[in-house]
């Protein structure tokens, strides 16, 4: 949780925050390309994952992407909106997928949680 949470986003927030030296056109289109490719990309191998917390793992690094396309079009207030919204969303979500992996006797493998009305009163 802690990667997830402080590791992963500090790249984005110190982009953020050190936005006016983004100024090379060059430079943000190859951002924008890039953050395009990782959205992509994380959301095609999130629709291939059984593990609940790989594709947690997965969205989150989409959501970064989009982050970091935002950012490359020169929104950085929203980027920074969209980077609290997320911790929010995703430190909720996060203990949500852990209470329901605990229910489902510490399985974390989608295909198994079927019938999770049983589990969780």
């Amino acid at each position: 949780l802690v990667h997830s949470s402080t590791l992963v986003t500090a790249g984005v927030y110190l982009l953020i925050r050190f936005n006016n030296l983004l100024i090379d056109t060059f430079f943000l289109k190859i951002l924008l390309l890039l953050s395009g490719l990782t959205m992509f990309m994380a959301g095609i191998s999130a629709n291939y994952e059984f593990d609940l917390k790989k594709i947690i793992a997965l969205s989150t690094l989409s959501q970064l992407g989009l982050m970091m396309s935002i950012l490359s079009m020169g929104f950085s207030d929203l980027a920074f909106f969209h980077l609290l919204t997320h911790a929010m969303f995703k430190a909720l979500l996060f203990m949500c997928a852990g209470m329901i992996i605990h229910m489902m006797m510490d399985i974390q493998d989608i295909r198994f949680m079927g019938g999770i009305n049983n589990f969780i009163p």
